[in-house]
């Protein structure tokens, strides 16, 4: 198996520039998916669906409802329940959503976010998006990222229906539901905390934006977000650019729009201890945070010095990222 640094040399989110070296990577390097529930490592009970109906899962599962059909119907989409699971105690919901090109368990194989999921208690999932006409997966997610080939996919009702399902055949915490997100995963989790805010609890995203017109996010209630950028990506740009053409905001504006959304008071909180997710010398993470929001939310943005599109993380980073799932459930 490649390690951590070769799996982020050899995956680009955007499938366009790498992260080592400046080298251009091609399809091949991004690897295939799957919907197999063994690359978590959490040693737990799974549900599918990729081989054919799954009906009246409330007996196995006690959640109380049914589906027909596999979780995620076309797209199969393979929830992980951590060893300590009960259907009599509701769990916290995690969904990790890829990058442009590099589907579900290529993502999770990067972050290993399913071993600190199982851990804490958390059901898992990483769902894939569709494939373009140029042969890689993606998300319609805002109009900046990364529908390129004009789909009109509505990915956004797909991902809250993946939900949905996943409510039947678990017991899933409704006030503990999370998205995190990386590039075209990240304008994605942002796109669905806009569209379903009632679902979502808070979002985590890496190397990914809000919609550059911010009247274009109208979340029904607030939403919790904690916004990680590299200041050297230069894929995603750390201060906004264009893809193709579209504009998107940068890593502080994105934060700050999310805070106008949950009704934070007052500038972010810049006193904090920095963070040191990337081992260099220093600890090279600045955090910066609304606190005064309503119902309970809050948004932190996590500036990663020197930090590129695809960091390479210590053990420690998905400890403080689920810290902020953690501290953030519904009211």
């Amino acid at each position: 198996m490649l390690g951590r640094r070769g799996l982020a040399c050899g995956i680009t989110a955007l499938g366009l520039l790498g992260a080592c070296g400046g080298e251009t990577l091609t399809n091949a390097a991004v690897g295939s998916t799957s919907t197999s529930s063994a690359s978590s490592g959490s040693g737990g009970n799974s549900a599918t669906g990729s081989g054919g109906d799954v009906t009246s899962t409330s007996s196995s599962n006690g959640a109380g409802g049914s589906i027909t059909g596999p979780i995620g119907g076309e797209r199969p989409v393979t929830v992980i329940a951590p060893p300590a699971y009960s259907p009599n105690v509701a769990a916290p919901l995690l969904l990790l959503l890829h990058g442009y090109s590099a589907g579900g368990d290529v993502q999770e194989l990067y972050l290993d976010l399913g071993t600190e999921a199982a851990k804490r208690g958390y059901l898992f999932a990483h769902p894939d998006g569709s494939i373009d006409k140029g042969g890689l997966e993606f998300w319609n997610a805002t109009d900046a990222c990364c529908d390129f080939y004009g789909s009109g996919i509505d990915d956004s009702t797909y991902l809250a229906k993946v939900i949905a399902d996943i409510q039947l055949v678990f017991n899933v915490d409704a006030r503990r539901i999370y998205l995190m997100g990386h590039s075209n995963g990240a304008f994605m989790s942002h796109r669905v905390a806009c569209d379903h805010a009632d679902l979502i609890s808070a979002i985590a995203t890496l190397s990914g934006s809000q919609y550059k017109d911010a009247t274009q996010c109208k979340p029904s209630e607030p939403v919790s977000a904690l916004i990680i950028q590299g200041t050297l990506d230069s894929v995603i740009l750390y201060g906004g650019g264009k893809l193709f053409g579209k504009d998107y905001p940068g890593a502080m504006e994105t934060a700050q729009d999310w805070a106008n959304n949950d009704g934070c008071k007052g500038a972010p909180n810049e006193s904090l201890p920095n963070l040191d997710l990337v081992g260099l010398p220093i600890a090279e993470t600045q955090v910066l945070r609304w606190e005064n929001c309503a119902a309970k939310s809050s948004v932190e943005h996590w500036r990663i010095g020197g930090a590129t599109h695809i960091p390479l993380f210590k053990k420690n980073f998905n400890a403080e990222l689920f810290d902020f799932f953690d501290g953030h459930a519904k009211p």
